[in-house]
């Protein structure tokens, strides 16, 4: 218990009030929410920012061409040094292989779909990719259930949409290939129960979650609520530079279920694109209520660490993943170790 408290600490630094505001016992403060329909998006400050310039995304690097992605079998002509392990064997529904090849380290989130290949994967955990990496197993989640054919040899990044929090629990919570799949098929059906009969019918002809996403009547519907709030809080984003926005707390039909907390303004505006819109895919299948929920939620929501258990994995000297399991939420911490760094880049948390 001791040693929680301590990591709850170091995850949440005390931070002094201001004159009128009621004191933070996690280092970060909830604003006032912008809503849309069912969703509501409680904009979240730091008492501290971090330089993540250093940094690059997944979607950066497959457009600059700098970062590949591809199956187990397809690893040998991009092996940089012989001595290196070379993984063996042919394509597996919860493998691939990645190769950064900028001179950039690189961050990974759960969630982040990759497509093309045998089937469409979706991460399964944050990570960071050295820079100049040799190929490296990357864990997975097939998001595709049905397909095992290649349509590519390389995969790229579904640069506008990553998994709603209801795959991505199950991905990063779960870590059940099945209850993927599961949430996948549960996704899909309640999707295509929103469209008209036409629409519905194409939803239905693919196994493909990335291609639901991208189905346009499916994406109109996703952008009539993440539009607004978008717009609205990279409004505010710019607002508050200066006073560290960093995340954000989500909230469907007045029940909170996920944050989504970076490093650094920077960080946050590079994925909140994508991030939106999964919130918003989540809305759009939940049945509408009038409920609301305020501020003091949230803000408890985030300062709620006390853990039961936690799960540590480190690469030294590159990054420690920390998974917290309390009552009634799941938290991930990402932690930088490369020099000069030392600080969470990501911390995810989750209702359940």
């Amino acid at each position: 218990l001791a040693f929680a408290a301590l990591v709850a600490m170091a995850w949440f630094p005390r931070v002094s009030a201001r004159a009128g505001e009621v004191p933070s016992t996690a280092g970060y403060k909830v604003l006032d929410p912008i809503r849309h329909g069912n969703l509501t998006v409680f904009p979240v400050v730091a008492a501290t920012s971090h330089d993540t310039h250093e940094f690059l995304t997944l979607d950066e690097g497959v457009r600059s061409g700098e970062v590949v992605v591809t199956e187990y079998g397809n690893v040998q002509p991009l092996m940089r040094r012989r001595e290196t392990p070379i993984p063996r064997g042919g394509a597996q529904v919860n493998q691939l292989v990645l190769v950064n090849n900028s001179k950039q380290p690189l961050i990974l989130l759960a969630g982040e779909i990759v497509t093309g290949g045998k089937q469409d994967r979706v991460i399964g955990k944050d990570r960071i990719v050295p820079a100049e990496s040799d190929p490296i197993d990357l864990n997975v989640f097939c998001v595709e259930p049905g397909r095992w054919t290649a349509t590519s040899a390389k995969f790229g990044s579904l640069g506008s949409a990553m998994a709603q929090p209801a795959v991505r629990a199950k991905a990063m919570g779960a870590k059940d290939q099945q209850q993927v799949w599961d949430q996948v098929r549960k996704q899909q059906a309640s999707i295509s129960a929103n469209l008209g009969a036409s629409e519905a019918v194409t939803v239905n002809g693919t196994t493909s979650y990335a291609r639901v996403m991208d189905n346009a009547a499916v994406k109109e519907q996703v952008d009539s609520v993440a539009e607004p709030i978008q717009r609205s809080y990279l409004s505010l984003i710019h607002e508050l530079r200066d006073k560290n926005a960093v995340g954000v707390v989500v909230a469907v039909n007045g029940e909170i279920i996920w944050a989504d907390i970076f490093a650094s303004t920077n960080l946050l505006e590079k994925y909140w694109p994508k991030l939106v819109r999964s919130y918003a895919a989540e809305a759009i299948v939940t049945k509408t209520g009038s409920r609301e929920i305020g501020v003091k939620a949230a803000q408890e929501f985030l300062e709620n660490v006390e853990g039961r258990r936690e799960t540590v994995e480190s690469e030294p000297g590159l990054y420690r993943h920390t998974e917290i399991t309390g009552d009634g939420f799941k938290a991930f911490e990402l932690t930088s170790l490369l020099p000069k760094t030392g600080f969470d880049l990501h911390v995810a948390k989750m209702a359940e």
